[in-house]
């Protein structure tokens, strides 16, 4: 007992000290308009001078910019409130004021905008450079020169500027990748990523040694190329919160094939991938719909017959493979099969 509180400690102060933010809550406060002027002109020599008010200016927006060059939402975690300015006041002479400075928040591809009250998604980033606007500032108020007519020549009003808008906002980011690696703790995941691609998660001998997702490049034939995720692994109860739970699983949503992986001294292979498989489905039933392959890690220590004893226990239907990290053993085989399927998908 003792040895596992020790455990569950480390676990935890190594979460807190992560980097990886995949998370964040805030509260995003656009900028108002700026009112419209009541003037009138006034020269020398002009004893009637007409209504040249100008417009106030636009409040700022709250805009949500994707970038490569982050790939967590850690500049964002201590960002409670996000507000942008007002615009300016409107002059005469028909001058208007100077729009709200925009508030910009870049963020890594893959990130979706919710609101936080109704749990709406309103849109997600997906490419380098786009925009959209969060929280749309105010209008400004309009001069008094549009209230000017035949009957009424000199408007002593003008509008005020519209008020900003503040919401509650979440943004929540789902890493882009092709494959996304499925298992148990200690099945190999993080030693296959570092072995075909040049990521270097942490591997340990002991359970939950990758408490965040890494990504890989893996190279494929010449200079084609495919995206592995690697998530912290999965037990039996996890959509009931056991283990890290469900916290990982929404960065597989987005992922083509899901590559389960299940090491060869597994008691029974079988059983391995159903509850794995039934995890999944308690999270969200439409990651069964993806394309599904297995993999049974740490082949090495296997000879011929013992794979053909073992190929009985491997479930139906699923394209599989035995590989060995370590040893090289099948990789460019399931490489192969990760490319077929993600190029019949």
């Amino acid at each position: 007992m003792a040895r596992l509180l020790s455990l569950a400690f480390f676990l935890y102060q190594k979460m807190a000290d992560s980097n990886f933010i995949d998370y964040v809550k805030f509260c995003s406060r656009s900028g108002a308009g700026g009112p419209g002027s009541t003037h009138f002109r006034r020269e020398k020599h002009v004893p009637k001078g007409g209504p040249d008010g100008g417009d106030g200016g636009r409040g700022g927006h709250i805009i949500v910019r994707g970038t490569t060059q982050v790939w967590t939402l850690l500049h964002l975690k201590y960002k409670k409130h996000v507000i942008a300015d007002a615009g300016k006041s409107g002059e005469g002479g028909r001058r208007t004021g100077a729009d709200g400075k925009d508030m910009i928040l870049e963020v890594p591809l893959g990130t979706i905008a919710k609101d936080a009250e109704t749990g709406e998604k309103r849109f997600e980033i997906t490419e380098d450079g786009q925009e959209v606007i969060l929280t749309r500032g105010g209008r400004g108020g309009l001069g008094n020169d549009h209230f000017k007519s035949a009957t009424n020549q000199a408007p002593h009003y003008s509008q005020p500027g519209e008020e900003g808008i503040e919401e509650w906002i979440i943004l929540e980011l789902k890493l882009l990748a092709d494959v996304g690696l499925v298992g148990f703790p200690n099945a190999g995941k993080s030693t296959l990523l570092s072995s075909i691609s040049a990521a270097r998660p942490e591997i340990g001998d002991y359970p939950f040694t990758t408490l965040v997702p890494n990504l890989g490049v893996v190279g494929y034939r010449g200079d084609q190329s495919f995206v592995m995720a690697d998530i912290p692994g999965i037990i039996e109860g996890a959509a009931e919160g056991k283990g890290l739970g469900i916290r990982f699983l929404r960065h597989i949503e987005r992922n083509s094939i899901l590559l389960f992986m299940v090491p060869a001294d597994a008691a029974d292979i079988a059983e391995q991938y159903r509850i794995l498989l039934g995890e999944l489905e308690k999270y969200n039933p439409e990651l069964l719909d993806k394309r599904r392959l297995l993999a049974i890690s740490k082949a090495d220590m296997l000879d011929d017959e013992l794979v053909k004893e073992m190929e009985k226990e491997v479930p139906e239907g699923v394209p599989h493979v035995f590989i060995s990290s370590v040893s090289q053993y099948n990789l460019d085989r399931l490489k192969d099969l990760i490319w077929q399927a993600i190029h019949e998908g």
